[in-house]
């Protein structure tokens, strides 16, 4: 059985079907993520075309089945994420969150909170904030969609929230200075990157403001959270491996200039 339905949604991905029409992806406020058909989405003038594009939020009008393949059928309220659009390096950013989020999550899977966090999240990215931290808050918190929950608010052992921490796996959590001869093979990471993804874990987008973090300190919460999706996610994604090279672009580019 099949019903109209109108949806808010943004686009996840999309991929040609035959010569004309194309799949794509959406993640809905009210479905979760769900896969549509677009008939003639390839042909010249038609409707649907300027919402399927990459990194756009709409409306749509849809024929919704309960199993197989649903319909787009039209749309309206098009917006489309013009600074991420128009810019590679924070489009890389913003592909690479839609990933985690194709990832994190079965489809049909109804997730308000996750749906509007991750359109907080491309709104500031679409507001030029900076690229790379509003990427890390939303990897320190998407952790507990892949069933990881994580300590961050306190040590694991005394509860103690002040200090220098460190991260360990022993616990699942921090250790603080007082503690460090409880996990033999603790991180040793950077004190400053575990500073700041305490705050990354519990912030909402909504409390920021301006974001100015020097080049080594992004870096080191860098090698941290890739550290933490290596152990405990273990997927390799694309879009993050093209970030990493993105970055060796950017070095080089600096050397050049």
């Amino acid at each position: 059985m099949k019903h109209q339905e109108e949806i808010k949604g943004l686009v996840l991905f999309s991929k040609n079907y035959r010569e004309k029409d194309r799949l794509v992806k959406l993640f809905t406020e009210s479905r979760g993520k769900k896969m549509f058909f677009v008939k003639g989405a390839n042909r010249k003038n038609n409707p649907l075309t300027a919402a399927i594009q990459p990194f756009t939020k709409a409306t749509y009008i849809a024929d919704m089945k309960d199993e197989g393949l649903s319909f787009l059928n039209n749309v309206k309220e098009i917006e489309p994420l013009e600074e991420i659009q128009k810019d590679i390096f924070i489009s890389a950013y913003g592909t690479y969150i839609l990933n985690l989020v194709d990832a994190a999550i079965e489809d049909n899977i109804y997730d308000p909170q996750l749906y509007g966090f991750t359109n907080q999240a491309l709104d500031l990215l679409n507001k030029s904030y900076d690229p790379e931290i509003i990427t890390n808050i939303f990897e320190i918190q998407l952790l507990e969609r892949f069933g990881i929950k994580l300590n961050w608010q306190s040590c694991s052992i005394c509860a103690n929230q002040k200090g220098k921490f460190d991260f360990s796996y022993q616990y699942h959590g921090l250790l603080c200075e007082q503690h460090f001869h409880m996990d033999e093979r603790r991180s040793h990471f950077n004190p400053t990157a575990i500073h700041f993804l305490r705050i990354f874990s519990n912030i909402r987008y909504s409390q920021i403001n301006q974001i100015n973090l020097k080049p080594e300190t992004k870096q080191a919460i860098r090698l941290v959270l890739d550290d933490l999706y290596s152990e405990y996610v273990g997927i390799h994604l694309k879009s993050k491996k093209f970030i990493d090279e993105m970055k060796n672009w950017e070095n080089l580019l600096k050397k050049e200039n």
